[in-house]
This record gives structure tokens, sequence and C-alpha cells, in this order.
């Protein structure tokens, strides 16, 4: 057995049990979500684990290329819950939504688990074409030459000319070959499996649009207004959000990079029908939460065709192709962010004018500045999935006191510290509010901004610490990590929480949604960030990781100094901001 699955296996165990303790004073609906997000969060993170080594590896787009793609997915994936949510607020009601975009994902995830041929690369050289061949897979992975029938391994040296190595070289195909004398070509990729592709991320987006900001609902509609055990609940949800990504990382990274991408996509797609059914099964125990808001509305004959509801399943349907233009064009996805954010702020703007009261609108007000400083934070944090997944298998010594992980699997750190810390973080915010003494949201979202910095700054040490080979001490990484986690917790589960606080009834999922455009702003300049990691690479593979290890620590130095910069100075404003809340904690 592999020996992270038991490293596993002993964290779940240890911190199940406080987490069962908890769980028996909140309302029995907690649970139910608290399943139906696991398995859905296993889905999601364990496709995530694997997406940015797919698109290089199989697929062997570019650095720039497959961040791109990953930021459009991961940008939509966060900007169409805004449509979700105002659905849900004015027709489908918040289980509806979440059981039709549960449906959805299952669609997805199993589409993922179609490959197809994996695409293929030659050298090009003086008008000959020397085809790459690749062996072994996940950290085994090795990238050849084939010249004359015969594979050979290369590598670059100090001046970033390609070597062959044990290759004496002829006229036509010199040992060494400097930067400009060779091109690398894409001679098939498997159209088919590609447009797949984009068809499984396009079912994904559109499931995550119904679902993510109505089931995160449901829980905040489980307590009321003042009830403490509100941030403790949401904590509670958050454990169970990352106990799906922390197994999801170790079972689909194990498979996905060592049996074949199917088995890893596939694994994603039963966990994700796995939660359809938790959901549904569960229903009772919602006692009438998240019910359509005028059920003879819903139902009602449009034109007398075909009744409401019908009809905007059908539409979002129809959606999908807009979609699968979009996740493959970063640049357009940035000019609809923008468009939406302005639309947003004229929508929320126009309420403050027209409808809500002064009080309302100071708190609105207060939850658009946390929205905005969280950017930030998810735009360094969400490096997880790309530049820091890659870091991990180009730059990292992936292994530790005689355990050895791949390098999806390293997406597991954030998530096994959230199972270890998420408990303890709940009781502390739970102490601290009885005794009147917990910190303001500005206060927490400024340490948060800290820490994630912090986190980057320690790999830029750790990089000193890098042997002949170019790679990092595992330990730094896994610091980097425990950094990034502590700050997420300062800001996820308390900026959901604050987000259902502030607003009014009539907009929980509406300003849920726009908690989650920060996230789609985050991802969509993340690509940007990661894009400046990019370094050349052959077949998927890096060709010099000395440039690679030089080029993450100018990155992550720039990017620590900004988050702890921004973080000082929220801080040094937390106690003005605290004031437009009007007494929410």
């Amino acid at each position: 057995m592999n020996y992270v699955v038991v490293i596993g296996i002993v964290i779940t165990v240890l911190t199940l049990i406080p987490v069962i303790r908890q769980i028996k004073g909140h309302p029995r609906g907690l649970l139910v979500l608290f399943f139906a997000e696991m398995w859905e969060r296993f889905s999601y993170y364990g496709m995530r684990a694997l997406l940015i080594f797919y698109l290089t590896q199989h697929f062997l787009f570019s650095d720039s290329e497959a961040q791109g793609l990953y930021g459009a997915y991961t940008s939509l994936v966060y900007l169409t819950p805004m449509i979700g949510g105002i659905l849900a607020d004015r027709y489908l009601g918040t289980r509806k939504a979440v059981a039709f975009g549960a449906l959805l994902l299952v669609a997805g995830h199993m589409l993922m688990a179609y490959e197809g041929e994996p695409a293929q690369q030659v050298l090009a050289v003086n008008g000959a074409e020397y085809p790459l061949v690749v062996e072994g897979r996940g950290s085994l992975r090795q990238v050849m030459i084939e010249i004359e029938g015969e594979p050979r391994f290369f590598h670059a040296d100090k001046s970033g000319a390609l070597v062959i190595d044990g290759y004496e070289g002829s006229a036509a195909l010199p040992s060494r070959l400097e930067e400009g004398a060779y091109d690398l070509k894409l001679s098939s990729r498997d159209s088919m499996a590609t447009n797949s592709l984009y068809l499984a991320l396009s079912l994904i987006i559109l499931g995550v649009c119904y679902l993510k900001p109505n089931i995160s609902s449901i829980v905040g509609q489980l307590y009321k207004k003042n009830d403490p055990r509100r941030d403790p609940g949401f904590t509670l949800y958050y454990y169970g959000i990352n106990l799906g990504a922390f197994w999801a990382s170790i079972l689909c990274g194990l498979l996905g990079q060592t049996v074949g991408w199917w088995a890893g996509f596939g694994l994603a797609g039963v966990g994700m029908a796995l939660g359809w059914v938790v959901f549904i099964l569960g229903k009772p125990l919602l006692e009438g939460r998240g019910e359509p808001p005028n059920p003879q509305l819903l139902q009602a004959k449009v034109g007398g065709v075909i009744s409401r509801e019908a009809l905007i399943y059908t539409l979002s349907i129809a959606g999908l192709g807009f979609i699968w233009l979009l996740v493959q064009r970063h640049e357009v996805v940035g000019y609809l962010l923008g468009a939406c954010s302005l639309l947003v702020l004229a929508y929320l703007g126009t309420l403050m004018k027209t409808t809500l009261s002064r009080v309302e609108s100071h708190r609105i007000i207060l939850a658009l500045i946390l929205i905005s400083a969280a950017v930030m934070f998810w735009t360094l944090f969400e490096q997880a999935g790309s530049s820091l997944n890659q870091f991990a298998n180009r730059n990292t010594e992936l292994s530790l006191f005689g355990v050895s992980i791949e390098a999806s699997q390293t997406q597991s750190f954030n998530s096994g510290f959230i199972l270890l810390l998420a408990p303890i973080f709940s009781a502390l915010w739970a102490y601290m509010g009885s005794r009147g003494s917990d910190l303001s949201a500005p206060l927490k979202f400024s340490l948060a901004l800290m820490q994630v910095g912090l986190g980057f700054l320690v790999l830029v040490w750790g990089a000193s610490y890098a042997g002949v080979d170019h790679k990092v001490p595992l330990i730094f990484l896994m610091l980097a990590y425990l950094l990034h986690t502590t700050g997420e917790l300062f800001i996820s589960p308390v900026g959901l929480s604050q987000m259902t606080k502030l607003a009014t009834a009539t907009l929980i999922s509406t300003l849920m949604a726009v908690w989650f455009l920060s996230s789609a702003w985050a991802q969509w300049l993340g690509a940007l960030v990661a894009k400046l990691t990019a370094s050349k690479t052959v077949a998927g593979q890096v060709l010099d990781p000395a440039h690679s290890l030089a080029r993450y620590v100018e990155v992550f130095y720039e990017i620590g100094l900004y988050a702890i910069g921004l973080g000082v100075l929220l801080m040094l404003f937390s106690k003005l901001l605290n004031k437009l809340a009007h007494g929410v904690k």
C-alpha cells in the first residue's frame, strides 16, 4: 500500500473524532451538506490535481498555453456562480439548483476520463524530424529523442543549449544544439480528445454555476442571523470540503499519474456521483430549506408551452456551446470578468440607492471591500494547482523520511493541514466569540494576506538548499502550504460566513456569488502570475531545471512581498472598516 494512503487514513481517523463531537450540536441538515460538498470537492480537486500535468504532458500544450487554459477554466468556475445564485434566489430555490448542478458535474467528470491518443512532438533539425519518445509516468516519466530507431536522453547545458547524451553527433544532427538551431513541432494531437476535454470542462463549469453558491447558501439558511454556531458551522462544513479535497489529491493524483489519466479522472467522476446521491437522499434533513421562493411561478408555462423550470434547464444546456468557446480564450474571459464586475457594482449600487437602508448599504460596502482584499489572497493561494504544482514536479525533491510521493499528491498538503487545524480554529473562534474577543473580519483578512505572502518567501528561502539537481527539499513546500492553510482558515470560512451575515435576506445567494467572483478574478490574474514562471519544455519535460528554479524564485519573491505589504495596509485600516459592519460580528 502507498505510504501516503496510510498517512491519510491516520490523519482522517484522528481528525474525524472531534468533528463528530462538534457536529452533533448543529442542525441535522449540516451533515447532508457536509457529505454532499465533500464528494463534490473530491471530484473537483481530484481533477485539478491532474489538470496542469494532463495539459502539458498528454496534450503537450506549452506552459503558457496550459496556464491560460487552466486560468480560463478556473475563472469561469468561479464566475458563473453569479448566474446560478441569481436564478436560485428568484426562481429555482437553492436545493433544485444544487441537484441540477450535481448532475452536470457527474457528466463532465466522467467525460474527462476519455483521454484519446497522447499528442506527439518531433525535434526538427536541418530539415529532418526526430520523434520525441515518452516512457514511464509520473515521477518516472522520461523524454528521449529517437535517432535511427534508438531513444537517447538529452539535457540542457549552462548556456541553454540542448545536449544529446551518449551521441557523437553528425553533420545532419550535432550532439549539441544551440537555441535557434532546432524547432519543436507538434506532429499530432487527437482532435476528438481535445474537443472532448473542452466539453468536459464546460459541463463542469456549468455544474459549478448551479451548485457552488447555492450549497453554501443552504448552510447559512440552517442558522438564525446571530446564532453563535454559525461561524463554527461554516468551519465544520469547510472541514468536509477539505476531507474530499485531501483524498482526491491522494487517490486521483496517484491513479492519474501512475495508472492512467482515465483512472484519476474517472475516480473523480465516481466521487461526484456519490455526492449527488447523498444530497438527493438527504432532502428530508434539510427541513424545507432551499425550496423555490414561488413554486407556482416556477411551474407556470412560459408562452403556454414549457414550464419556467424546464426552460431554465434547457437554456442552460444550450449555453454549453458558449462556455466551450470561452474556456479556450483566456483573454476574452478577462473582458467578460470586467463586464460582469461593472454590472454587479451597478446592480448593488442601484439597490443601495433605492431599496437598502443606510446600515444595510454600509454592510454591503464592507462586503465589497473584503471581497477586493480576497482577490489578492486567492490570486496567490490558487497558484497551488498551477505554478506550485509544476514547481513540485520540476524543482522539488519529492521524498521525505523515506516516503516518496507524486507531484500531484502535494496538493493534499493544504487540505491535510485543514483536516488537522479546522476543528482547532472552529473551537478557537467559538471560544473568542463567547468572550467577546473575536478578531474583526478586516483584521483576519489582513493576517491571511501576510501568511500567504510568507509562504512564498519560505520557498525562496528553500531554494538556497537546492542540490545539484536544482530541487528544493520537500519540507519547504510543506511549510509554505502550512502558512497558506492557516491564512486560508483566517479568510475562507470566515469570508463565507461574513457574506451571509452582511447580506440582506433577499441578497444572500447573490452576494455569495459575488464572493466567488473575487475567486474568478483571482484565477484569471493567477494565470498571468503563473505564466511568469513558464519554462521551455520538450514533450512536457523542462529542458533547463536551473533556469526553471531561478524563475520561480524571482516570481515568488515579488508576489510574497506584495501580499505582505497589502496585509499590513489592511491591518492599519481594520478598525475604521469594522465600523461599517454596524454590530455584525
